[in-house]
Parts: structure tokens; sequence; C-alpha cells
């Protein structure tokens, strides 16, 4: 069973709360900004106990502050998420300050700006797999004991739009992402019977910092019309399917991909 609330704030938008939540202990890498910001409060005002991962100590603290000013509560945890013994402190701190870690939101990464293949090279090439699957394998990793010993867990991973189907990307961000579809998928048949679900989250264009920066507002509103629904996406599109995967409204569901392009991909 799920309610609609609206956030107290003006402006904000609206969440759908998943009661089964409220207690939980999630950890959202990538969780400095746009959809991991977004998602980390989603959790927080669904009652989760959150820890935000990422490399931006001032941004995170401003997303800790900004869950304990809706009386959520939060930690953060400055990361590199590449990084093994950078994760595995992580996972030590969540432990520490909340109990074993139910949900995973492992969103971190992103290094998908157009680069030709015919001038793509291999340093670039091996740095953007790094960035994006290896990452993902790495976060996930970290987390698999507690869930294992525990029984249960809910893991969210994120791909792109451009694993679905040709864009602008680098072919070595396609296929990277493309990577975390199927490492996805190999989690969830893996680990199913442990109790723990797998599930992935493809976004188109989404308006964020990095889009903002990489366009004008024209070409906002140009890239809009190209999706059946009339606009670009927001961070709290994707922290919405984000809480519905963690949800047990979703028990039933894994190994799937949810596209969120706003009609875009029609597979």
């Amino acid at each position: 069973m799920s309610e609609e609330r609206r956030s107290e704030n003006q402006g904000d938008p609206t969440f759908v709360v998943y009661p089964d939540l409220a207690g939980k202990v999630a950890v959202v890498t990538g969780g400095s900004r746009g959809i991991g910001a977004a998602t980390a409060v989603a959790m927080a005002d669904n009652g989760a106990s959150v820890v935000a991962v990422g490399r931006d100590e001032e941004a995170l603290s401003v997303v800790t502050a900004k869950i304990a000013s809706r009386g959520g509560r939060a930690d953060w945890v400055r990361a590199d998420c590449t990084a093994v013994a950078d994760l595995e402190r992580v996972a030590s701190a969540a432990f520490e300050q909340f109990g074993p870690v139910d949900i995973l939101a492992a969103f971190a990464g992103g290094n998908g700006m157009p680069v030709p293949t015919d001038h793509e090279t291999a340093e670039h090439w091996r740095e953007v797999i790094d960035d994006d699957l290896t990452l993902s394998f790495l976060t996930v990793r970290a987390f698999l004991t507690q869930m294992i010993e525990n029984g249960r867990g809910a893991i969210i991973t994120m791909s792109s739009a451009a694993a679905r189907q040709a864009a602008n990307s680098a072919a070595a961000y396609a296929a990277a992402k493309a990577g975390v579809i199927a490492f996805t998928r190999h989690i969830a048949g893996e680990f199913g019977s442990r109790g723990i679900r797998a599930n992935c989250i493809s976004p188109s264009a989404i308006e964020n910092d990095k889009l903002r920066t990489w366009t004008t507002t024209e070409q906002r509103q140009e890239l809009a019309q190209g999706f059946p629904l009339g606009r670009i996406g927001q961070p709290a599109d994707v922290a919405s399917a984000a809480l519905f995967l963690a949800s047990n409204a979703s028990s039933w569901i894994t190994g799937a991909t949810l596209d969120i392009a706003g009609g875009k991909i029609m597979l």
C-alpha cells in the first residue's frame, strides 16, 4: 500500500509514500546532486535513514541539511566510488550509524560526454568503463555481504537511455551502461533466492546541473519537443521510480530495467 503526500516545502515535488520504507536504511551513491540528491531526500521523506555518498562535501552537507529540515534522518560520507577502500568505509560507516543496509541506490557515475568513436582513445574508453560499469560492480559488491547475512535487500542501479538506443553520447558510455543492465540482471538471478532484489533505472535526458551547463534554455526547449510527453525529465521523476523499486510495492519485480524517458524509448 502507498499513499500520496505533498511536501510542506513550496515548490518541492510530490512523492508517493510507501509505509514499508519507514525504518529502513538506504545508501545513495552520487547523492550530492541531481538524481542522487532527489532520491536521498525522497527516501528520507519515506522514513528511511539515509547515507548520502559523493565526492563534494559541501554539496552532501546541503542535501543532509535539507533532509534534517524536513524531519528526516541522514548522514553523508565523502567517498570515491571507484576506490574499493572508500566503498568498504562507506559500508562500515552506514552499518555503524544506522544498522544493516536494506536499500542501495548505486547512482554514482555518468561520463557520457560525446566522443566520436573514430577519435576515441583506449585510455578514455577504459576510464568510462571504470567510471560507470566497474564502479557499479564495486558498489554493489561492497554491500552484498550485509544483505546476504540479513536475507533481504533492494539494489537499484543506474543505466541510461544511451544503453537502449543510439544516441549522441560516447560509444564507451553506451557500452558501460548496457553492461550495467546486464550486471543487474545477473545479480537479480544470482541472489534472488537470498531475498535480494536488483533492478535498473534507465533515464533519458534529465534536467540536472550537467545538462544545464551543456545546453542553453533554447536547446533544452528544443530537446523537450523530442519526447512524446513534451518535456525533459526532472530528478524527482527518477527518484519516484527508485522509491517504487525499493518498496514492497515492487516485491515481485527483479532483474527489470525501467525506462524513465518520457515515452521516447518504447521497446
